[in-house]
């Protein structure tokens, strides 16, 4: 096998970094050209340039521009799927627990607008390159699995109502999270409300966390 290209001979004085470094370094700048510009606008000479790389140190690790892209959004999801991981909530009681993983879902979409630009523009493309990715789908896994685990230790608790699935209820929590970040940039225009104030995400946060509960609740919170 070929040996990877050194970053230090791409340009004098830079410093030589680790392949790992360097590779995670392209992922970072490639995930915000992705997010930008889409997989047709993004530029490898551009990503090359802002990583002090080359297009042919990213064809080493990535193979082409859309091995590039897959490898984007298999780290996005791995790095929302280790936050969760963090949780804990197998030691909360089901309601805090299902309660904690909507307030983290809200929380994490408002933060990383990047996230849900890749999940639109991934969209657009019908999910073909997900599709091709092994990992993004073991990944995805383990929410259902952990949400199914908080169901079934609400309903053995008498607390959550019968008849849900998990699936359904990862939907619905997606759906209220994604939609705060995905739309509101025309929301807040055509409505002419600031839904990016720490007031109104505060309300908004608040609203997603009690329309998810009433649902699964079978007394209102």
């Amino acid at each position: 096998m070929d040996k990877a290209p050194s970053a230090g001979r791409q340009r004098a004085g830079t410093r030589i970094r680790s392949p790992e470094a360097t590779r995670q370094d392209i992922i970072d700048v490639a995930t915000r050209e992705f997010a930008r510009n889409g997989l047709s606008g993004a530029r490898v000479d551009e990503i090359a340039e802002k990583t002090g790389s080359s297009k042919r140190m990213i064809y080493y690790y990535f193979g082409d521009k859309e091995g590039l892209y897959l490898a984007v959004l298999e780290e996005a999801y791995r790095r929302v799927r280790r936050t969760e991981t963090e949780l804990d909530l197998e030691h909360l009681p089901p309601v805090e627990a299902l309660r904690r993983l909507v307030e983290f879902t809200f929380d994490h979409h408002h933060s990383h607008e990047a996230f849900i630009r890749l999940v639109m523009i991934e969209n657009i493309h019908h999910g073909d390159y997900l599709a091709r990715s092994r990992t993004i789908q073991d990944l995805n896994v383990s929410v259902i699995g952990e949400l199914d685990r908080i169901y079934q230790r609400g309903l053995q608790a008498g607390v959550f109502r019968k008849g849900l699935a998990a699936i359904d209820l990862h939907w619905q929590i997606s759906a209220l999270c994604f939609f705060n970040v995905s739309n509101r940039a025309t929301f807040s225009r055509i409505f002419r409300v600031d839904l990016t104030s720490k007031k109104a995400l505060t309300r908004l946060r608040a609203q997603v966390v009690e329309m998810i509960l009433r649902n699964v609740l079978k007394s209102p919170v």
